[in-house]
Formats: structure tokens, C-alpha cells, sequence
């Protein structure tokens, strides 16, 4: 995998992008505001969701009355295949994962996002 610099939410941060085709991950992204790699593996598993209920038009059957989360529209559970994620959460955990898995581990400078101060966000602000 390499890593590269890329753009997460507001700001940057640093993808691992697989460098050939029987690399093990899809990709990986350091989510700088929570300090957690996202890992997402190539394996692939069938897992629930709800999804929002379509007429014969395609387009979203809507609902009489919002749902108890204000969604106006329809939903249905359906298993869906989907990739297998890992959240890598201790720092020295994400820079063993990196300096595995990394061929540019050496000339990249990823502490710079491990060591970020995250932003401060609106509730942390009206909270002082």
C-alpha cells in the first residue's frame, strides 16, 4: 500500500491506497477529529441495513407520517454484501499497521496527522 494525502470531512488527512491487486485492503483513512485509522478489508460479508423503499419509478415511497427518527420515507431492511472494516484506535497500533503494510512509510510524514490537535468543534466551544 502507499500512502497519500487526502481530504477527510474539513480537512486533511492520509489514505493508504492498495498498490497492487492482491493487496489484502481496499483502502485505509485516518480520520484525524477521533484519532482512528478506518481499515476496509477485501473481504466481503452480508450485513443488514435499512434502505429506503422505492416505487416503480425508482424514485422514494414516501411515508404518511415521519418515522420515529423524522425520516419521511419508507425503509426496508436488506442484507446487503459489504466490505469487512476494522477501526485501528491506539496510536503505536496505526504506525505498527503503517510501517507493515506502508512501502512509503519511510519518506511519508504521517506523524504529522497522528499529531494533529484535532479542531475545535462547536459543542466543545459553546461548552466554555
Amino acid at each position: 500500500m502507499m500512502l497519500i494525502t487526502s481530504t477527510w470531512k474539513d480537512g486533511k488527512t492520509f489514505k493508504m491506497i492498495p498498490t497492487t491487486a492482491d493487496c489484502p485492503f481496499v483502502e485505509c483513512i485516518f480520520d484525524p477529529q477521533i484519532k482512528v485509522l478506518a481499515v476496509i478489508s477485501r473481504n466481503k460479508k452480508d450485513q443488514f441495513h435499512m434502505i429506503t423503499k422505492l416505487d416503480s419509478n425508482g424514485d422514494p415511497e414516501k411515508r404518511k407520517t415521519p418515522g420515529r427518527n423524522g425520516n419521511p420515507y419508507k425503509e426496508e431492511r436488506r442484507a446487503l454484501e459489504t466490505y469487512q472494516e476494522y477501526y485501528i484506535e491506539e496510536k503505536s497500533e496505526i504506525e505498527d499497521f503503517i510501517k507493515h503494510f506502508a512501502s512509503n512509510a519511510d519518506s511519508y510524514d504521517y506523524a504529522v496527522y497522528l499529531n494533529m490537535v484535532p479542531a475545535e468543534t462547536s459543542e466543545t466551544s459553546t461548552l466554555q
